[in-house]
């Protein structure tokens, strides 16, 4: 499969594609599940949740899938409870910004606690039927970790570095925390069927390089390790982070996620020859017209340089305004100007 044969920076035909958020809300066949179902009962359904995974296959020649899901799902069992605002994100019920509140949380076991997700795995296996590889994901540590103090979306994540900085024993002890229940989650998911998992930092660049290497890093790393020899790449998605490349390499992941605001031939450079890179195209590249489109996949396609270990993804994932026509244009011009390039 060109997905997991370029995870291993093996040759492939042509370069492989899959789109992170692919399966949402610029469906029209998404919305009109949504219209019915809330969010978490789409996520706690594995029914829906497969027909929601399965949604942006049928429309176009993805590479891969991605299970339908959200990175919270782990902090309901672990004793923080959160919901959706009607017009809005998350709300967490009560932050944890203290020594006290930590001790309110608990290690979970998410073979059975989310056995929901690994329901959902089980049931897309059987109906990609091997067809297409899939993807399991959580949210990496420090990211869940910005939720819970700041309580939901944040501008500043003035809570989260007050936290750091002064009580950093605390700080740590629930990234530790949350760094188990990570790493416990996607060897879950890789039992139950995921064939590659990714860790999501959306947030981590808003660390600058001294925190991130003191109180993020280690963390990662445990994750990885713990989860990397299991039979399933691991790609690493530090979202922001291209100012510390260097830092984001010693993670040790297989794959290395980049967003859009550094060119794929640099960053390919600072995170080292020997390991696969995913992006980057800007999300927002899809709102403009075909030619746009086919003008910034070259380029994308040019840094890569068709180098083994390329999967094409956008920076971040897809918004609600794309038109699916937008997509399906985007996935067939990465196919036919990679396979051409290998002519």
């Amino acid at each position: 499969m060109r997905f997991l044969d370029a995870c291993a920076c093996r040759p492939v035909d042509a370069t492989p594609v899959w789109l992170m958020r692919q399966a949402g809300r610029y469906l029209p066949e998404y919305r009109a599940i949504r219209d019915k179902l809330s969010f978490i009962e789409m996520c706690k359904r594995p029914d829906v949740a497969c027909e929601v995974t399965l949604q942006p296959l049928r429309r176009f020649e993805l590479d891969a899938a991605i299970v339908f899901a959200d990175i919270l799902l782990p902090l309901e069992p672990m004793g923080i409870g959160f919901h959706f605002a009607p017009e809005g994100g998350p709300v967490i019920e009560r932050p944890i910004r203290s020594g006290r509140d930590v001790k309110g949380v608990r290690a979970i076991d998410p073979r059975t606690e989310l056995d929901y997700v690994m329901q959902t795995l089980r049931l897309v296996r059987r109906e990609i039927d091997g067809k297409t590889p899939l993807i399991g994901f959580a949210g990496a540590p420090y990211t869940l970790a910005s939720y819970v103090i700041e309580g939901g979306h944040t501008r500043d994540y003035a809570h989260v570095k007050t936290l750091m900085f002064d009580d950093p024993t605390t700080f740590d002890r629930l990234m530790e925390l949350l760094a188990e229940v990570c790493a416990g989650y996607l060897l879950a998911q890789i039992e139950a069927g995921a064939q590659a998992v990714q860790l999501f930092d959306s947030w981590v660049g808003w660390l600058g390089p001294y925190d991130y290497e003191r109180h993020v890093l280690p963390h990662v790393r445990y994750v990885v390790d713990q989860v990397r020899g299991h039979g399933a790449p691991v790609i690493y998605f530090a979202n922001g982070a291209s100012g510390m490349l260097d830092l984001v390499s010693r993670v040790g992941a297989d794959v290395y996620g980049v967003d859009w605001r550094i060119g794929l031939d640099r960053a390919w450079e600072q995170l080292g020859a020997d390991v696969a890179v995913q992006g980057n195209l800007d999300p927002l590249t899809l709102l403009g017209p075909p030619a746009a489109i086919e003008e910034r996949v070259t380029d994308v396609l040019r840094r890569a340089g068709g180098r083994p270990g390329h999967v094409f993804n956008l920076g971040h994932g897809l918004v609600p305004q794309i038109d699916p026509d937008n997509v399906r244009y985007l996935v067939d011009a990465v196919h036919r100007l990679s396979a051409g390039a290998r002519d």
